[in-house]
Protein backbone atom coordinates (compact mmCIF):
# COMPACT_ATOMS: atom_id res chain seq x y z
CA UNK A 1 0.00 0.00 0.00
CA UNK A 2 1.14 3.16 -1.24
CA UNK A 3 1.01 6.44 1.18
CA UNK A 4 1.21 9.79 0.63
CA UNK A 5 0.34 13.04 3.09
CA UNK A 6 -2.50 15.27 2.07
CA UNK A 7 -2.42 18.94 1.96
CA UNK A 8 -4.28 20.69 4.81
CA UNK A 9 -5.39 24.38 4.79
CA UNK A 10 -6.75 26.42 7.77
CA UNK A 11 -10.42 28.58 6.88
CA UNK A 12 -11.71 31.28 9.42
CA UNK A 13 -13.06 30.49 12.62
CA UNK A 14 -16.95 30.52 12.57
CA UNK A 15 -19.36 31.37 15.10
CA UNK A 16 -22.63 28.85 15.43
CA UNK A 17 -24.77 29.79 17.96
CA UNK A 18 -22.68 30.91 20.79
CA UNK A 19 -19.75 28.51 19.74
CA UNK A 20 -16.52 29.03 17.82
CA UNK A 21 -15.53 26.61 15.36
CA UNK A 22 -12.09 26.62 14.06
CA UNK A 23 -11.68 24.97 10.64
CA UNK A 24 -9.28 22.77 8.91
CA UNK A 25 -9.89 20.89 5.13
CA UNK A 26 -7.71 18.06 4.04
CA UNK A 27 -7.21 16.88 0.59
CA UNK A 28 -5.77 15.02 -1.67
CA UNK A 29 -5.17 17.62 -4.49
CA UNK A 30 -4.12 21.40 -4.23
CA UNK A 31 -7.60 23.14 -5.16
CA UNK A 32 -9.89 23.49 -2.32
CA UNK A 33 -12.92 21.72 -0.97
CA UNK A 34 -15.59 21.92 -3.58
CA UNK A 35 -17.96 24.59 -2.45
CA UNK A 36 -21.28 22.42 -2.44
CA UNK A 37 -19.50 20.33 0.16
CA UNK A 38 -18.31 22.94 2.41
CA UNK A 39 -21.63 24.32 2.56
CA UNK A 40 -23.02 21.00 2.92
CA UNK A 41 -20.71 20.38 5.51
CA UNK A 42 -21.56 23.68 7.48
CA UNK A 43 -25.08 23.17 7.24
CA UNK A 44 -24.79 19.20 8.98
CA UNK A 45 -22.11 20.68 11.97
CA UNK A 46 -24.37 22.21 14.22
CA UNK A 47 -25.65 18.64 14.37
CA UNK A 48 -22.50 17.59 16.03
CA UNK A 49 -22.01 20.07 18.59
CA UNK A 50 -22.43 19.15 22.28
CA UNK A 51 -24.63 21.09 24.62
CA UNK A 52 -23.14 23.97 26.63
CA UNK A 53 -21.33 22.59 29.85
CA UNK A 54 -19.56 26.38 30.84
CA UNK A 55 -16.44 25.07 29.25
CA UNK A 56 -15.46 28.17 26.88
CA UNK A 57 -17.72 27.59 23.54
CA UNK A 58 -14.70 26.87 21.13
CA UNK A 59 -14.35 23.43 18.66
CA UNK A 60 -12.62 22.44 16.07
CA UNK A 61 -13.48 20.64 12.80
CA UNK A 62 -11.78 18.90 10.09
CA UNK A 63 -13.09 18.46 6.55
CA UNK A 64 -11.90 15.71 4.37
CA UNK A 65 -12.40 15.38 1.04
CA UNK A 66 -11.46 11.26 0.68
CA UNK A 67 -9.52 10.56 -2.91
CA UNK A 68 -12.24 7.95 -3.25
CA UNK A 69 -14.92 10.45 -3.49
CA UNK A 70 -16.08 10.02 -0.19
CA UNK A 71 -16.39 13.51 2.56
CA UNK A 72 -15.61 13.50 6.48
CA UNK A 73 -16.30 15.62 8.62
CA UNK A 74 -14.72 15.52 12.29
CA UNK A 75 -15.62 18.00 14.98
CA UNK A 76 -13.83 17.94 18.09
CA UNK A 77 -15.43 20.23 21.00
CA UNK A 78 -13.78 20.91 24.28
CA UNK A 79 -16.15 19.86 27.09
CA UNK A 80 -15.92 19.79 30.84
CA UNK A 81 -12.63 21.70 30.35
CA UNK A 82 -9.87 19.95 29.39
CA UNK A 83 -11.13 16.89 27.50
CA UNK A 84 -12.88 16.59 24.08
CA UNK A 85 -16.30 16.32 22.60
CA UNK A 86 -16.42 14.34 19.62
CA UNK A 87 -19.05 13.81 16.63
CA UNK A 88 -18.42 12.41 13.18
CA UNK A 89 -20.27 12.23 9.59
CA UNK A 90 -19.44 11.02 6.23
CA UNK A 91 -20.88 11.20 2.61
CA UNK A 92 -20.85 8.76 -0.64
CA UNK A 93 -18.65 6.33 2.06
CA UNK A 94 -20.96 3.03 1.62
CA UNK A 95 -18.61 1.12 4.56
CA UNK A 96 -19.60 3.75 6.83
CA UNK A 97 -23.18 3.85 5.94
CA UNK A 98 -23.45 6.32 3.63
CA UNK A 99 -26.83 5.64 1.59
CA UNK A 100 -25.58 6.99 -1.45
CA UNK A 101 -22.24 8.66 -3.40
CA UNK A 102 -23.34 12.29 -2.85
CA UNK A 103 -20.67 14.00 -1.17
CA UNK A 104 -22.92 16.51 -0.22
CA UNK A 105 -24.95 14.00 1.66
CA UNK A 106 -23.43 13.68 5.42
CA UNK A 107 -24.93 10.99 7.87
CA UNK A 108 -24.19 11.10 11.32
CA UNK A 109 -21.94 8.26 12.23
CA UNK A 110 -21.90 5.97 15.19
CA UNK A 111 -18.93 3.85 14.57
CA UNK A 112 -16.46 4.95 17.85
CA UNK A 113 -13.70 6.52 15.12
CA UNK A 114 -11.84 9.81 16.36
CA UNK A 115 -10.37 10.06 12.49
CA UNK A 116 -8.06 8.97 10.13
CA UNK A 117 -4.22 9.49 9.77
CA UNK A 118 -4.93 12.78 7.59
CA UNK A 119 -7.57 13.81 9.98
CA UNK A 120 -5.19 13.89 13.24
CA UNK A 121 -3.00 15.92 13.00
CA UNK A 122 -4.80 19.62 13.84
CA UNK A 123 -5.44 17.09 17.05
CA UNK A 124 -2.20 18.07 18.88
CA UNK A 125 -1.91 21.08 18.42
CA UNK A 126 -5.41 22.00 19.48
CA UNK A 127 -4.52 20.05 22.35
CA UNK A 128 -1.28 22.52 23.27
CA UNK A 129 -3.20 25.61 22.15
CA UNK A 130 -6.12 24.78 24.78
CA UNK A 131 -3.42 24.59 27.20
CA UNK A 132 -1.51 27.81 26.10
CA UNK A 133 -4.42 29.79 26.04
CA UNK A 134 -7.01 28.43 28.47
CA UNK A 135 -5.64 26.22 31.30
CA UNK A 136 -2.21 27.56 31.73
CA UNK A 137 -2.92 31.52 32.03
CA UNK A 138 -4.47 33.14 35.09
CA UNK A 139 -6.96 34.11 32.87
CA UNK A 140 -8.22 32.19 29.64
CA UNK A 141 -7.94 33.86 26.45
CA UNK A 142 -10.43 32.32 23.85
CA UNK A 143 -9.39 35.02 21.40
CA UNK A 144 -5.85 33.88 21.74
CA UNK A 145 -7.13 30.30 20.90
CA UNK A 146 -9.02 31.35 18.06
CA UNK A 147 -6.32 32.68 16.55
CA UNK A 148 -3.57 29.83 16.64
CA UNK A 149 -3.97 27.62 14.23
CA UNK A 150 -2.37 24.71 12.76
CA UNK A 151 0.22 26.26 9.93
CA UNK A 152 -1.08 25.39 6.47
CA UNK A 153 0.72 22.71 4.76
CA UNK A 154 0.76 19.13 4.46
CA UNK A 155 -0.74 16.60 7.09
CA UNK A 156 2.50 15.17 8.19
CA UNK A 157 6.14 16.17 8.26
CA UNK A 158 5.62 18.81 10.95
CA UNK A 159 8.32 19.13 13.45
CA UNK A 160 7.85 17.83 16.63
CA UNK A 161 8.55 19.74 20.00
CA UNK A 162 9.96 17.05 22.95
CA UNK A 163 11.28 19.42 26.38
CA UNK A 164 12.75 17.30 29.37
CA UNK A 165 10.84 17.69 32.29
Amino acid sequence: MSFAEKRLSVLDPIRIGERFVKRYHVTPFPGPIEAEIEEAAQAFLPGLLPQADGTPPASFAVLHRGGDGAAYLNVYSWYWDNALYYGCAAAAQPALGCPDDDPTHFVKLEAPLVGCVWELPPILHERDAWVRHMLVPERPDLDAYLADSLPEGTTGDRPQTITAG
